[in-house]
């Protein structure tokens, strides 16, 4: 178990933001933090639920097809919750990954708020 203060907390959070500004592929983030990518999905999407925009439009675009990052869109633009589950039983979880899903809307909150 690892147990961090307020401030190791904050500069990680910064970490993950200035890396992400850096374009930096999010695999790399994680493994230099010593993470599994799910965590660091975690931790981005609290960084985006406390109202910091991330700008993931270069990571987007090379691992989900542009096709599915619209109809993944546009299913959170239309859907009454923002409940991964939802989104896998509504998009089909053989087309799509949870992560995809975890991916866009962390995307889709960045872009549009909450």
């Amino acid at each position: 178990m690892v147990v961090r203060t307020v401030a190791d907390k904050s500069k990680f959070k910064v970490y993950i933001i200035q890396s992400i500004d850096r374009k930096l592929d999010l695999e790399d983030i994680a493994e230099a933090k010593g993470m599994e990518y799910e965590e660091l999905l975690k931790e981005m999407e609290a960084i985006v639920y406390s109202g910091t925009k991330l700008n993931l439009d270069y990571y987007v675009d090379e691992v989900i097809d542009e096709d599915k990052q619209e109809e993944i869109l546009d299913y959170f633009y239309e859907a009454e919750t923002d409940s991964i589950e939802d989104a896998l039983d509504e998009l089909g979880e053989e087309d799509y990954t949870e992560e995809d899903i975890r991916l866009m809307r962390i995307l889709f909150h960045s872009e549009n708020g909450l």
